[in-house]
C-alpha cells in the first residue's frame, strides 16, 4: 500500500521526559504529542516511534563520554516509551537507533510509505525529543534522502534540552527547508 504521509515521533521515552534527562517541557509537550499519534493512528497513517538505545556501557561510549549521564540503557524502564505514548502508539512500529540520528529510518520510511526516489508527493512529518538532538538529526537524514518531499516539524510537539536550544534548532531546521508548524 502506498502512503503519502508518515510520522516520525522521536525518542519520547521515559528518561527524556521525567527520567534521567527529563524536562518540565518534555512533560508539557507530551499530551500535545500522545493526541497528535492517535489521530494519525485513527486515519491508518503509518508511523515510526525511534528509541534511543544504549547499552550497559555507555559510559564508556563516545556520547557517554559527553553526555556521562546514563540513560535509555535497552530494558530498563527509563528506556520505554512514556505510558501516554505507548498507549496511542498500540503495536506501531518502533525503530531502535544507537545514537542521534538513524541511518535506517530513510528505508523503513520506504518500506511503510512505498515512497520511490527523491521523495516527491510525500509528506514527514516529526514530533519528539529533543528537539537540538535527535529531532534534527534525523530531520536532516531524512531530507538528504528524501529532498523533495514536504518536511514538517510540529514545534508544539517538540522539546529541545532547554527552550533556547529548541528554538534554536528549529531556526536550524528552517533554514534547511524544514517547514515549521
Amino acid at each position: 500500500m502506498k502512503f503519502d504521509r508518515i510520522l516520525i515521533v522521536v525518542d519520547m521515552q521515559k528518561d527524556f521526559i521525567d527520567g534521567a534527562l527529563g524536562t518540565a517541557e518534555a512533560v508539557a509537550i507530551t499530551p500535545a504529542a500522545a493526541a497528535k499519534l492517535r489521530a494519525w493512528r485513527a486515519e491508518g497513517l503509518p508511523v515510526i516511534a525511534t528509541l534511543d538505545t544504549h547499552g550497559p556501557d555507555y559510559l564508556s561510549t563516545r556520547e557517554g563520554r559527553f553526555l556521562p549521564v546514563e540513560h535509555c540503557i535497552k530494558e530498563t524502564p527509563g528506556w520505554e516509551l512514556n505510558g501516554e505514548i505507548a498507549d496511542a502508539l498500540g503495536d506501531g512500529v518502533r525503530l531502535e537507533k544507537p545514537s542521534f540520528g538513524s541511518m535506517e529510518l530513510p528505508g523503513l520510511v520506504r518500506e511503510l510509505t512505498g515512497a520511490e526516489g527523491d521523495g516527491k508527493g510525500l509528506s514527514i512529518e516529526l514530533i519528539g525529543l529533543c528537539t537540538d538532538i535527535c529531532v534534527v538529526s534525523n530531520a536532516m537524514i531524512l531530507k538528504a534522502a528524501f529532498p523533495e518531499a514536504e518536511m514538517r516539524v510540529d514545534s508544539a510537539c517538540c522539546a529541545g534540552v532547554t527552550p533556547e536550544k529548541h528554538r534554536a534548532a528549529l531556526e536550524t531546521m528552517a533554514s534547511c527547508q524544514i517547514t515549521i508548524i
